[in-house]
């Protein structure tokens, strides 16, 4: 992929500086307007569908030309459901109550005076994904709605579509009377570098990277901005002696059912070592009719020599495919250390009846959510509630768990006097 490299290039990055100034504007502007601005781009891209198809079916035609993996070409591929999807998003976000400025109390206070906190925009954020080109546009509308604006880079095979889609609502911002720069465009075609635009610390002020882990793992490197680090796949399940087998099978299912990017995907399994195996040939031959690849470990090779063998290397790395792994454990606490070890960190589950259990898991593993005995898929736009969601972090740093509106704000602390001294 091009946008793993970090080749130098000396040419500066103007348009980190344009999205820079933008940000002081869009900071002051009204939640109406920002609103208006977010629902302007949604309308544009309803009505531009047949160009960004047209413009992704050239990008589709030249990865396939260039032998991309199949896992690329997918979360390339745009259909009319998935950009229905992406303005149903935006539309969500314009409708939400303006989430800026709002006031909370603090611990903080002086005599004779009165303290308390907003919640403000960050300022810049640079989004820096692989693939997904109508992520660009959900990306766009969080930072606008939270008064931030927003640099997009994407990744060469994304190149025509990227460049229609930021077209299309940088004109629908600028209409609705945003500030010019507040979405800013680096075309992979610019030979312009990854390195050179995340070491602008002087005009931003967060990178989200969205891809492979090995995408996420050079950005953190090399980046001189602060980072909030997305995670997909890699999430285990353990499986408890009085766990449901009817349970395991539906969550499993379930959590692979978002697409392109099923980000909360159960890829590894950790089964008591006492289990049935009655119960686990049920579940892989269920498994294996619904599409899925199931492999097991050396232990259960021994007794189901007809899996293929989950190697060392694979309990840490996403598979990012409808494949599951499955591995024997002595038990509960020992099944925690392995999660601990070798998980993403961002979602993990257990099935069991055990109210003693699910708080040892809940409390135990290291993760940032934890699923009881329910599906972790993840959904951008959920049917309950008003919220949308870019992503999931598994970091501890700036922002932990869903990355929502809030992720891309920050905190002032505001001291009110009365005069006296």
């Amino acid at each position: 992929m091009t946008i793993d490299a970090f080749e130098e290039f000396p040419e500066p990055m103007h348009g980190a500086q344009r999205a820079y100034n933008a940000s002081l504007k869009l900071a002051n502007t009204k939640g109406l307007d920002r609103s208006r601005g977010v629902l302007a781009m949604a309308q544009a891209l309803m009505a531009s569908f047949d160009d960004i198809l047209e413009a992704n079916t050239l990008d589709l035609e030249a990865s396939r030309d260039m032998a991309v993996p199949e896992l690329i070409v997918d979360w390339l591929k745009l259909t009319p459901r998935r950009l229905e999807i992406t303005v149903e998003i935006l539309q969500r976000l314009g409708e939400l109550s303006d989430p800026m400025r709002r006031v909370r109390n603090t611990d903080y206070q002086l005599e004779d005076c009165q303290s308390y906190c907003q919640l403000m925009p960050l300022g810049t954020i640079a989004f820096i994904y692989e693939a997904f080109p109508e992520l660009g546009a959900i990306a766009a509308g969080a930072c606008i709605k939270t008064g931030n604006s927003i640099i997009l880079k994407g990744s060469t095979e994304a190149s025509n579509s990227n460049a229609i889609i930021t077209s299309v609502i940088q004109s629908a911002a600028l209409e609705s009377g945003l500030p010019a720069g507040c979405i800013e465009f680096i075309n992979p075609d610019s030979g312009a570098s990854l390195r050179e635009l995340i070491i602008q610390d002087q005009y931003l002020n967060l990178v989200i990277p969205y891809g492979r882990p090995s995408l996420i793992q050079q950005v953190v490197k090399q980046s001189t901005v602060t980072v909030l680090k997305s995670a997909i796949g890699n999430c285990y399940l353990y499986w408890s002696l009085n766990g449901s087998l009817e349970m395991v099978r539906w969550m499993i299912i379930d959590s692979h059912k978002n697409e392109p990017d099923a980000v909360n995907a159960i890829e590894k399994v950790l089964i008591n070592r006492h289990a049935m195996r009655s119960s686990l040939v049920t579940l892989w031959k269920s498994l294996i009719e619904k599409g899925f690849e199931v492999r097991g470990d050396a232990e259960l090779l021994e007794e189901f020599p007809k899996l293929k063998l989950a190697k060392d290397e694979e309990w840490g790395t996403p598979y990012l495919t409808k494949a599951v792994a499955f591995k024997l454990v002595d038990s509960l606490e020992e099944g925690i250390t392995w999660i601990n070890k070798y998980s993403s960190c961002h979602a993990d589950c257990i099935v069991t009846e055990s109210y003693q259990e699910s708080r040892q898991f809940a409390l135990g593993v290291n993760s940032a959510s934890t699923y009881i005995n329910a599906s972790p898929r993840f959904s951008r736009i959920p049917s309950r509630g008003d919220a949308v969601f870019l992503g999931m972090s598994n970091q501890k740093g700036h922002r932990r768990g869903l990355i929502n509106l809030e992720s891309l704000t920050t905190v002032k602390h505001i001291v009110q006097g009365n005069g006296r001294f």
